[in-house]
């Protein structure tokens, strides 16, 4: 039953706030009227906090294995999906990354977002992937200290382009990873925000608050280098049976509004080596814990498993192990296939819906919480 006070509406697990809206001529979405109002607010839609701790509700899934006692199924007689962990492929995998080249002639280099809670390796993605180029073990995103942090390290958007070292050439690399502030603490990005970084529509730096949405510091006109041509959702395989049921819907529902845009979408299972394969991340396609894990991220999200895939970042390590490159350079191939489908789909280059007939509105509540 929704609560409502002077300005406020709560309904578990979601906030809505009146705000006031950006101004007309820099806004993406358009200004939300209610049977023909003409009251000039609009509503700001807030994710909701989503570590376990913090969520006081059911869990959404529950793991067939207990961590903390290590208790894990045996493994799969054969893996269920084929890697070649050979340093041939892995050299492979590494140059046509390397030579990748956007399909549109206008865009230099594909721009890939990744989105998901606070702790889950969003950061340590971006410097385990640059790590890999670079030839040693570095953080080019500053990351947090440990997966259990409730507070977000980045606070900003920040993009990375990839480059290798000085020693092998340091070339760019066609392809930008930008990072933001993780879901679920009070100043994480609103639905707003999200959908207007997509867009291109927020500047490189901007600082995400609750108390201060995207609004006068909008890119009136974005260039279309800008927007984004993939989300990544990343998603710790250690902290899924913590996610509420409210959380399903609220992953399901960015996804929505994320697909209204012509954009496509991936997941990233990070935190694997914890599922008992630390000792060797080969056998990632083995692992019945991983298997149950990837469904029911695919369960979290509405992907289907087709579209998630298992990383390990570098954490602990001080040198580079050639294993855990593989899996890196899977996934990124992964996502440049998804950025692909995005430019065949856009030829033209990717024209994201901005005017008042197709923009999502970001005001509405979904129908799915009305009731």
């Amino acid at each position: 039953m929704a609560e409502k006070t002077d300005d406020t509406v709560k309904i578990p697990g979601f906030t809505f706030r009146s705000i006031n809206p950006p101004p007309s001529s820099t806004s993406s979405a358009p200004v939300p009227s209610d049977s023909g109002a003409t009251e000039a607010h609009s509503q700001s839609l807030f994710l909701p906090k989503i570590r376990g701790k913090k969520v006081v509700e059911t869990p959404a899934f529950t793991l067939p294995f207990n961590a903390s006692q290590n208790a894990w199924p045996s493994f799969q007689e054969s893996p269920w999906r084929q890697v070649d962990w050979s340093e041939e492929t892995k050299e492979v995998l590494m140059e046509s990354v390397r030579s990748y080249k956007p399909a549109c002639d206008s865009v230099a280099a594909a721009r890939v977002l990744l989105v998901g809670p606070v702790g889950a390796g969003k950061s340590s993605f971006i410097s385990s992937v640059q790590s890999m180029f670079y030839g040693r073990v570095m953080n080019r995103a500053m990351v947090g200290s440990s997966s259990s942090s409730s507070t977000s390290f980045t606070k900003q958007l920040q993009s990375f382009q990839l480059h290798g070292s000085r020693e092998r050439d340091g070339k760019s690399m066609a392809l930008v990873l930008s990072d933001m502030a993780g879901l679920g603490e009070t100043n994480s990005p609103t639905l707003h925000d999200m959908l207007a970084t997509i867009k291109g529509r927020v500047p490189e730096g901007h600082t995400f608050s609750a108390c201060s949405p995207v609004g006068s510091l909008h890119v009136k006109e974005p260039h279309l280098v800008k927007k984004v041509h993939c989300v990544v959702f990343v998603i710790s395989a250690l902290e899924l049976s913590s996610y509420s049921q409210t959380m399903t819907s609220t992953f399901q529902q960015l996804r929505e509004h994320i697909s209204a845009l012509g954009v496509h979408q991936v997941a990233l299972l990070t935190h694997v080596d914890k599922l008992g394969l630390a000792s060797d991340i080969t056998q990632v396609y083995r692992s019945s814990p991983l298997k149950h894990a990837m469904v029911k991220a695919g369960d979290l999200l509405g992907l289907p498993v087709s579209s998630i895939v298992p990383v390990k970042n570098y954490s602990e390590e001080l040198e580079l192990e050639p294993h855990t490159d593989t899996l890196l350079l899977k996934a990124l191939d992964h996502i440049l296939q998804y950025v692909e489908l995005h430019f065949r789909d856009h030829p033209q280059g990717p024209q994201q819906a901005d005017d008042a007939d197709s923009a999502v509105s970001f005001s509405s509540r979904p129908s799915s919480l009305e009731n």
